[in-house]
C-alpha cells in the first residue's frame, strides 16, 4: 500500500536473506516459534493509519462508557467471576482486517481482546527485520509518539506497577508447549520475570508463591495472567493448587474478567464504518437466507476455535446456548500486499497498554497477520510462502 517501500523490499528480497532473517530470530533461545513467520513486514499508508486510528479510538470510547461494565455483566455470569477487578483493561489487543468496501479500502473490526498479546515478541521481531533491511530505520511499528525506548518503558510500567520481577510472575498454562512461548522468553529476558505454570503455583492462605531457580519459595505480588480460560477447562488433567476465583492477596496484569467483558461479547453494541453487522443468536429474529455471506462464532474462544466460516441452518439451529454464539455478517478481505508472486490478505492488531493510574489507554504497537487463504489465524496458513506472523510499519 506504500508503493516506495514496497517496491524496495521486495527488491531486496531473496530466500536467503529470509533465512538468515528466521536463524537470528531463532538464535535468542535456540528456538524458532512454532507458527509460521512471514517474509514481510506492511507498510501501512498514512491513510490507512489514519483510519485505524479512528476505529480504535471509536472502539475505546465505548470501552470507557460509565455504562460499560452494566452492560458487559452478563458475560461474567456464564463465565468465571475472578475478584478484585480493577477499573480498567490493562491490555487491549483490537484486531482489524483490511477490506474493499464500495470499491475503497477499509479496515474492519474483526474483534477486541481486554486480553495481553505478544507484546515482548514483536519489539524483537521488529529489530530483527531492521538488520537484514536497514532501510527500515525509515518507518516505525510504534504509535502515539512512542519509541522504543518509551515501549518498553510502558510496558514494564504496566506489567511490573513499581513491583519487583521476582515477585512478577507471567502465568500459563504448560508454557513449553505454548505456541507463543517465544514471547514468554523474551518477557523474561526484558524484564526478569519468572514463567510459572499453573500447576506450579503453591497457595497458603490467602497468599500465593512459586519456587525459584535456587529451590526458594518466592512470594507472588502480581500475576501476568496469559491463562485462557477454555484450555484450563479443558485439561481436566492438571492439579491447582488454587482457584481463579479465591480471594486472593495479589494484583493482576490483565485481571481475568476482562477477558470476557472486552470479547465478541461487545461486537453486536457497536455501529459505524469500521464495525460489522453482528447479531446473538440469541436476539436474531430469523436465519438470513444467504448464509454464505455470514460466519458464526463463539463469544468467548480464542484464536479462531469454534469459528465455523461456511455455515448452515443446522448449525445455528444446533446451538443450544445461543446467548453464547454471534453470526457475523462476512467482509471482503482485500489482497493489499504485493508479494513476490501474487497479493496477501492482511490483518493488523493494534496493541494497546493501560497502566495504572493512565486516564486512557496508549496505541504502542501491532502484530500483523497476512494470508492466503479464507482464515487469516497463522495456523491455517501453514503450507504458503508470505503469510504468517509479521509486524506493521507506519510511513
Amino acid at each position: 500500500m506504500v508503493t516506495k517501500y514496497r517496491e524496495l523490499f521486495n527488491s531486496q528480497f531473496s530466500q536467503e536473506k529470509y533465512e538468515a532473517f528466521l536463524k537470528d530470530l531463532a538464535h535468542d533461545f535456540n528456538y524458532l516459534p512454532s507458527f509460521r513467520v512471514a517474509e514481510s513486514p506492511f507498510f501501512i499508508s498514512e491513510k490507512l493509519k489514519e483510519q485505524l486510528l479512528e476505529g480504535c479510538k471509536q472502539l475505546v470510547d465505548f470501552i470507557k462508557r460509565e455504562d460499560f461494565k452494566a452492560l458487559t455483566q452478563k458475560s461474567l455470569l456464564v463465565n468465571y467471576h475472578v475478584p478484585k477487578e480493577n477499573e480498567h483493561t490493562h491490555f487491549l489487543a483490537i484486531d482489524f482486517g483490511i477490506c474493499e468496501e464500495d470499491g475503497e479500502i477499509i479496515p474492519k473490526l474483526i474483534e477486541a481482546q481486554g486480553f495481553p498479546s505478544i507484546f515482548n515478541y514483536q519489539a524483537h521481531l521488529h529489530k530483527k527485520f531492521l538488520k537484514q533491511y536497514p532501510f527500515l530505520e525509515e518507518l516505525s511499528p510504534y504509535l502515539d509518539g512512542i519509541d522504543e525506548t518509551s515501549y518498553y518503558a510502558l510496558l514494564r510500567r504496566t506489567l511490573l506497577n513499581g513491583i519487583a520481577p521476582e515477585h512478577v510472575i507471567l502465568l500459563e498454562i504448560e508454557p513449553e508447549k505454548q505456541n507463543t512461548k517465544i514471547d514468554f522468553y523474551y518477557c523474561r529476558k526484558d524484564f526478569g520475570i519468572p514463567v510459572v505454570c499453573v500447576t506450579e503455583v503453591i497457595k497458603r492462605g490467602n497468599q500465593l508463591f512459586y519456587t525459584n531457580e535456587r529451590g526458594e519459595e518466592v512470594l507472588i505480588k502480581r500475576i501476568y495472567n496469559r491463562v485462557i480460560f477454555d484450555e484450563l477447562e479443558n485439561r481436566k488433567d492438571l492439579s491447582l493448587q488454587f482457584s481463579f476465583i479465591d480471594d486472593l492477596e495479589v494484583e493482576w496484569a490483565g485481571h481475568p474478567n476482562w477477558f470476557y467483558r472486552i470479547s465478541k461479547f461487545i461486537l453486536p453494541h457497536l455501529s459505524g464504518p469500521y464495525f460489522i453487522e453482528s447479531t446473538l443468536l440469541s436476539d436474531l429474529e430469523e436465519i438470513p437466507e444467504d448464509l454464505e455471506n455470514y460466519v458464526l462464532k463463539p463469544l468467548f474462544s480464542f484464536s479462531g476455535a469454534g469459528v465455523i466460516y461456511n455455515v448452515n441452518r443446522k448449525d445455528i439451529e444446533g446451538v443450544m446456548q445461543k446467548d453464547l454464539y454471534i453470526l457475523q455478517k462476512k467482509v471482503q478481505y482485500k489482497p493489499v500486499l504485493q508479494a513476490i508472486e501474487g497479493n496477501v490478505k492482511v490483518e493488523v492488531r493494534l496493541l494497546l497498554l493501560w497502566p495504572d493510574g493512565d486516564e486512557n489507554p496508549t496505541i504502542a504497537s501491532n502484530v500483523v497477520r497476512l494470508s492466503r487463504g479464507e482464515m487469516i489465524g497463522v495456523k491455517f496458513n501453514k503450507d504458503r510462502d508470505w503469510v504468517g506472523g509479521s509486524i506493521g510499519l507506519f510511513v
